[in-house]
């Protein structure tokens, strides 16, 4: 098998992987705020000869390690991020590690350890094979809220790689062969003027009026944008006490779209409407553009590779303590699980199974509603990615379910594969450079009549704050 060596290093530093997973799951430290999880992994790397460089692209927790010289130069992208609210413990019922502190309900635990498993293996396979090339892996922040690569993006981070691999936790093992949503993140900020609310509210402008109108213009809005696009708000600061109109109010919007043309052509409409909404209410506005990503780009010659290198390795084997659990936990989540496996065509195939235990071609190509900043490296150099099976089958994402599950040793046996898988697809890449020579060839007929241009205008810098201003 190709990358055998690699394969059983991933295997011999299992414990090490896992330990660096968990670590990281009980971290759980959400974007920009990564500081022990980016240290853990930069460490290992450094301590591995790796040349790190920290705080890339005006972000502390945002790394880039090199080791090796010459050609090909493959890139890995590694997250770590957790999400709000989310603490878990590994249990099949719920029950927070901390009240209301994040947790790991999209698996970045497992996406960081699985990156560094996948770049350790390949240097040792390169190093006794005394094979010439570079390896490069992007510690990357903030994916969750679509910040990290798109900054390093901007700055030119990815530009001189010549591949990019990586990986998502997911339930299905299998190679990501569709697209997903462009996406605009932004903060609107209303000004008006305070007044008393029952003594004299005719002196009063309400900042928070102008949100409200602004939400009610973007409701009617969906009527007459495409039926794929996504807009969705929250309201961040409406004001303080009913008794005072508020000078002060802010919503949250994300636009979504399956091109970047779209979202840029929608977006443009929402501030439209927002402008309205100031004309009505004697306000202004101004507006904070926190995150902008592409419709991810897959590379379907670098999918074939990595979904050979998935199937020749196998899935995990799942032992009874997998399954008991898997099964126990899908007893929270029954609805979701018969409406997840009647999408996907496997009722009658998985009905009395809970966990995925084979690897598959993928189900479909239809993009996903959802948005990832892998998609802007995705316009920049030819990437590819698989998923492995983490959770049970219809496990809700972004869910205490997940947390729970890439806590334990579910998610770790498909972490482990996906090291294995990625490992495995750089050593054939180093045997096979026409495969690169095919991937950047496909890559550029795909692009070179809409060439990446960052969304994120220059003059903006990572969101470090956007969490307290909520």
């Amino acid at each position: 098998m190709v990358g055998n060596i690699a394969i059983k290093y991933v295997e011999e530093i299992q414990d090490l992987l896992i330990e660096v997973s968990d670590k990281i799951w009980e971290f759980a430290e959400v974007g920009l705020q990564e500081k022990k999880s980016a240290r853990l992994l930069a460490d290992i790397l450094e301590e591995n000869n790796f040349r790190v460089e920290y705080g890339v692209a005006d972000m502390p927790t945002a790394f880039v390690a090199s080791w090796g010289k010459g050609s090909p130069k493959i890139g890995f992208l590694a997250e770590y991020d957790a999400l709000p609210h989310l603490s878990q413990k590994v249990s099949t019922k719920k029950d927070p590690l901390v009240d209301d502190a994040p947790g790991h309900g999209c698996g970045h635990n497992l996406y960081g350890a699985g990156i560094l498993g996948a770049v350790l293996a390949l240097k040792k396979q390169m190093e006794e094979e005394n094979r010439e090339g570079t390896i490069v892996f992007y510690g990357c922040p903030a994916e969750e809220t679509l910040v990290g690569k798109g900054f390093m993006a901007r700055e030119g981070y990815f530009n001189d790689l010549d591949v990019s691999l990586t990986w998502h936790p997911m339930s299905l093992n299998t190679l990501w062969s569709g697209s997903s949503n462009a996406m605009n993140s932004v903060k609107f900020n209303f000004h008006g003027t305070t007044a008393h609310a029952a003594g004299d509210p005719h002196n009063g402008r309400s900042a928070l009026d102008a949100v409200e109108l602004m939400n009610v213009g973007v409701n009617y809005l969906r009527e007459h944008v495409i039926p794929d696009a996504r807009i969705h708000y929250v309201t961040t600061n409406g004001g303080g006490e009913p008794n005072v109109v508020p000078d002060k109010a802010q919503v949250w919007y994300y636009v979504r779209a399956p091109k970047r043309k779209d979202v840029d052509e929608i977006f443009e409409r929402v501030v439209n409407i927002a402008k309205g909404a100031t004309l009505m209410t004697e306000t202004s506005m101004d507006y904070n553009l926190l995150a902008a990503c592409y419709n991810y780009l897959p590379n379907v010659t670098l999918g074939n590779v990595m979904l050979k290198a998935m199937k020749d390795i196998g899935a995990p084997n799942w032992e009874e303590k997998d399954i008991k659990f898997a099964k126990e936990m899908s007893e929270s989540f029954t609805k979701m699980r018969e409406r997840a496996l009647d999408n996907l065509g496997m009722t009658e195939k998985y009905q009395d199974k809970y966990i995925h235990d084979e690897v598959i071609d993928p189900l479909t190509n239809k993009g996903l509603s959802g948005s990832t900043d892998v998609a802007d490296v995705s316009w920049i150099v030819p990437t590819a990615q698989v998923t492995t099976a983490c959770s049970a089958l219809g496990s809700p994402g972004h869910s205490w379910q997940n947390t729970a599950f890439y806590g334990m040793s579910i998610g770790h046996k498909g972490m482990l594969l996906a090291a294995k898988t990625l490992a495995a697809t750089g050593i054939e890449l180093l045997n096979n450079p026409d495969i690169i020579t095919q991937a950047k060839k496909e890559f550029k007929s795909k692009t070179i009549s809409n060439p990446y241009q960052s969304p994120l205008p220059e003059g903006i810098k990572p969101p470090h704050d956007q969490l307290k201003e909520q």
